[in-house]
């Protein structure tokens, strides 16, 4: 059976349909996202963790080499 709605019923099936769309878009926009922000976090942690590394082993050798002897002046 073919049902017959009023104008402004059809006027609002489509307005929510509209914004139906809008709305799964805008998800399917996030989820294409999260990998990429996922994998900036994790490559930005590695990196955070390599230079920190970097910078204790540089003080732990700048804390155990002998310290330079001073030139004397004349």
């Amino acid at each position: 059976m073919t049902e017959t709605y009023s104008k402004a019923r059809k006027q609002a099936e489509i307005a929510f349909g509209n914004a139906q769309s809008q709305f799964l878009a805008r998800n399917r926009a996030v989820d294409e996202t999260d990998p990429t922000l996922r994998a900036r976090e994790e490559k930005t942690l590695r990196l955070r963790q390599a230079r920190e590394a970097k910078e204790e082993q540089d003080r732990l050798a700048a804390a155990t080499a002998p310290a330079g002897k001073r030139k004397k002046k004349i």
